[in-house]
């Protein structure tokens, strides 16, 4: 028979609302009567309810967070740190993955206020902007990791996406690459958007020629690159030089490039873009533009809490510089 809170207040000799102040950490209460209370719930093993909690307005202690792909190395590393501050302020953390569909996506918004959350993360481009801005209307803690949406008033926390896809570009050029392809997803992203901008602009600056067919958008696993990169290093219009929108797309380039019997970097320079440790483990070791994932994790937590907590009203865009992270994948042509 499960436990009940009723059980641990007869148990410990005390009433409901002592037990109940206990759990939710809050009013006066003797440290002896509290320990009391703490030890009787360890030995009857009681959980306390965090629906019960959301009913009574209390709030779950709960923060959702809404990725595109947990298997992409970068969405990994930022599912886990999120979880780590999280933790560390006494959040759980409930995790979806929309794999890039806008259903799913839908479904997922509409379920994170089912399950009486106190604050939704979301690192993944949503087109339900209605819904979105239903949510921040009503109030409901939003923040935006890797990602913005300049048109709505959110928190945001992202990297200078243009400034890093600047730098790689720019990386490439000064090796003396004239032709240089860019791998994308769908530009759909603004992240996508911006290092697309940046990567156009080095170009024009360097006197470069823009050629619509060196920009490859593919789907965004390995496979998907790998079978991009094989069409376009089989053309005629093949390019010395490759900057990939993530370090996994990067990935989908050395597997093509083997498979052509292409080496990197004597044959073709590739530059990746999140330092995941996809560009440690690869031979040779990738170059790549670094976000700073750990305390953009830790800023957009801060950001949710305080406004979960009623400690702050205004939104704020917070936006880190990348770093260019020079390894063996890039050579003077």
């Amino acid at each position: 028979m499960k436990t009940t809170i009723y059980d641990v207040a007869k148990k410990a000799g005390v009433s409901i609302s002592t037990v109940s102040r206990v759990i939710n950490n809050t009013g006066r209460i003797s440290e002896k009567t509290k320990q009391k209370v703490l030890d009787v719930m360890k030995k009857l093993e009681y959980q306390p309810s965090v629906v019960a909690s959301a009913l009574t307005g209390k709030g779950t202690r709960t923060v959702g967070l809404i990725i595109p792909d947990v298997s992409n190395p970068f969405f990994a590393e930022i599912a886990r740190r999120v979880e780590d501050h999280g933790r560390e302020r006494g959040f759980n953390l409930l995790m979806c993955n929309t794999d890039n569909n806008p259903d799913a996506e839908d479904r997922y918004l509409s379920l994170i206020r089912q399950k009486s959350v106190d604050g939704l993360i979301i690192g993944t481009t949503t087109k339900n902007h209605t819904r979105l801005r239903s949510l921040l209307e009503d109030g409901f803690p939003v923040a935006l990791i890797a990602q913005d949406i300049p048109e709505l008033t959110i928190d945001v926390v992202t990297v200078d996406d243009f400034l890093g896809g600047y730098m790689a570009t720019s990386h490439l050029v000064s090796l003396g690459h004239k032709r240089i392809a860019m791998m994308v997803g769908a530009l759909t992203r603004t992240s996508e958007k911006y290092r697309y901008r940046a990567y156009r602009q080095v170009l024009e600056e360097n006197g470069l020629k823009f050629e619509e067919k060196l920009v490859i958008k593919t789907g965004y696993s390995i496979e998907d690159s790998k079978q991009a990169a094989l069409a376009l290093l089989k053309s005629p219009h093949r390019p010395t030089a490759i900057f990939a929108y993530f370090d996994s797309l990067a990935i989908g380039v050395y597997q093509a490039a083997k498979e052509l019997g292409l080496k990197i970097p004597d044959d073709l320079s590739v530059v990746g873009f999140d330092n995941t440790i996809l560009a440690t483990i690869v031979d040779p070791p990738l170059t790549t533009i670094a976000q700073p994932i750990d305390e953009m994790a830790r800023q957009v937590m801060e950001l949710l809490v305080r406004e979960i907590d009623g400690e702050k009203k205004t939104k704020q865009r917070v936006i880190f510089p990348p770093e260019l992270i020079v390894r063996q994948s890039t050579a003077a042509i």
